[in-house]
């Protein structure tokens, strides 16, 4: 049940306690929604800092568990029927850890499907659209002459924020209950601040959007989770 010899990304990382889920992975909005859903949930768990570094991420070590090279990414050694299981992609991996826990997926069916339905709605656009917007006003897309690229993406950023804006208002949280939504979303929103995008894209004409962050941030299980893997 705890062997994770097959598993050739344990001889770069060894894990201390081959017993409990195993997270590879780094502080960014995509990291942390790995670590404070595991907070969240108290499934116990070992992280493992990987750097950004093509040194780690394209090594053939985290490779053989994610060949997509992007962190985070989980091993369970007690997976389905009690087998280990691999696993890559943040979203499928809050799905994963919310199904095992039991909890995170709100108390109804209907509760269920509000929450994957926004879950899907920030892995399709809100963190691929600000991602986006980050590298053109933050990193090197910054330095493009043409201003078109960052138009469009500080326009979609808007027009994401603004449904966000909609559905919150007259609720907590963006499925209804506390879930895996909110820890899907909320990273990205407070990574406006990082990329120094929140004038471009309105934030301070939002209500309903900031209020939902600072919710967020006052959980104590996600201020425990953003520090995880601490990156030192």
């Amino acid at each position: 049940m705890f062997d994770l010899t097959d598993f050739p990304i344990t001889r770069r990382w060894p894990p201390a306690d081959p017993t409990v889920i195993q997270l590879y992975s780094f502080p960014t909005p995509n990291g942390v929604k790995a670590s404070i859903a595991l907070e969240e949930t108290g499934l116990a768990y070992e992280p493992h800092l990987v750097t950004l570094s093509d040194a780690d991420v394209k090594s053939d070590a985290f490779l053989s568990l994610n060949p997509n090279n992007k962190i985070p990414a989980i091993i369970d050694p007690n997976g389905p029927d009690g087998t280990p299981i691999g696993l890559f992609e943040s979203g499928a991996i809050l799905v994963y850890l919310a199904e095992k826990s039991g909890a995170l997926l709100g108390d109804t069916a209907q509760d269920r499907y509000h929450a994957l339905q926004w879950t899907m709605f920030q892995m399709g656009g809100v963190g691929p659209m600000f991602g986006q917007l980050g590298f053109f006003v933050k990193f090197a897309g910054s330095e493009i002459e043409d201003p078109r690229p960052r138009e469009r993406y500080v326009s979609e950023a808007r027009r994401l924020l603004a449904v966000l804006e909609t559905a919150l208002e007259g609720r907590d949280w963006i499925a209804g209950p506390f879930t895996i939504a909110d820890i899907a979303l909320a990273p990205w929103l407070g990574g406006l601040e990082y990329y120094g995008a929140k004038e471009l894209v309105g934030w301070d004409d939002l209500k309903n959007v900031p209020a939902y962050l600072d919710r967020f941030m006052d959980r104590p299980a996600v201020q425990r989770g953003r520090q995880i893997p601490d990156p030192g």
